[in-house]
């Protein structure tokens, strides 16, 4: 695909008084590319084809994992379900097939469905099958620390003692400025309506400060029934992406990303807000189709 527009080089920002943009940029005739640019809602990485951005989520997953490696010894990552999956296959492909250590990697949900392991709902079920079991299929399986043992209420209180058994053996991080898990990474995938995980628009659950997984019975999306990380943990994690792809979801992007007001939706997504970590969303050229210029050419 080609973009029919000249296309901003570099885009970099100083925080030395006074505040400003400054721009290196060279115009030369459309390609394929990609944009990738600091925003102060994150770090965004835009991508004209689903294959080029899945490469670039395959690289930033694969360099995020050697770093934790060597930092803490293991790898400690959320998923979320959907289309993400389908992207994050590249992994499955060379070289990160041979490349990344899989038997250092524990594995969870940023989101559950609340069925059984084995049912065509369940985010356990679609990440073994779509990327786990292919990816480690010639060497040591990764750890998936999180399955459903329990298909009541009991699922969210269940993950959130595994968790806290595992923050304090330090298999997974704890934040410095609270008692919340530190992941290496979470890695969502947002909803035409703004939402990520299973936190969805006005939903109580937005307001929860004290637990780590919260059981919702009210999905607006079936199942009705899930069980999700709440903001608190998701602000904590280290490293946050954010994918959306699609023009579907082009106004939640709007939404999130510019500046538009005290009038504004209030979506899920722009309220993750990584705390002492970093936030980078991989969007393709559909998604941003609603995004005002002015983010780019400050």
């Amino acid at each position: 695909m080609l973009i029919p527009i000249f296309h901003l080089r570099h885009f970099q920002f100083s925080l030395q008084p006074p505040l400003f943009y400054l721009i290196t940029f060279k115009l030369e005739p459309c390609e394929t590319m990609a944009f990738s640019g600091n925003h102060n809602r994150g770090d965004l990485r835009i991508h004209d084809s689903l294959d080029e951005l899945a490469t670039d989520l395959a690289d930033y997953i694969a360099e995020l994992s050697e770093v934790s490696m060597k930092e803490r010894g293991v790898f400690a990552i959320a998923l979320s379900g959907g289309s993400l999956i389908s992207l994050m296959g590249k992994l499955c492909e060379a070289p990160y097939n041979k490349t990344v250590d899989w038997a250092k990697w524990y594995v969870f949900w940023a989101d559950q469905r609340v069925v059984a392991k084995n049912h065509a709902d369940s985010n356990y079920k679609l990440a073994k099958d779509g990327l786990l079991s292919t990816a480690c299929a010639r060497g040591p399986q990764p750890c998936i620390l999180y399955q459903l043992f329990s298909v009541t209420e009991e699922a969210a209180n269940e993950y959130e003692f595994i968790l806290r058994q595992l923050v304090k053996t330090r298999i997974v991080g704890v934040s410095e400025i609270s008692d919340c898990p530190k992941f290496d990474l979470i890695v969502l995938e947002m909803g035409p309506d703004g939402h990520v995980a299973s936190l969805f628009p006005n939903h109580t659950v937005l307001e929860k400060k004290d637990e780590w997984v919260s059981f919702i019975t009210d999905s607006p999306k079936p199942p009705p029934e899930r069980i999700t990380l709440t903001l608190p943990v998701i602000n904590s994690a280290s490293n946050v992406a954010v994918v959306v792809t699609g023009c579907s979801k082009a106004e939640a992007v709007h939404l999130a990303i510019d500046d538009v007001g005290p009038d504004c939706p209030l979506l899920p997504v722009p309220m993750v807000q990584p705390t002492n970590g970093k936030l980078v969303w991989f969007l393709d050229i559909p998604a941003t189709s609603k995004l005002e210029a002015s983010q780019f050419s400050k």
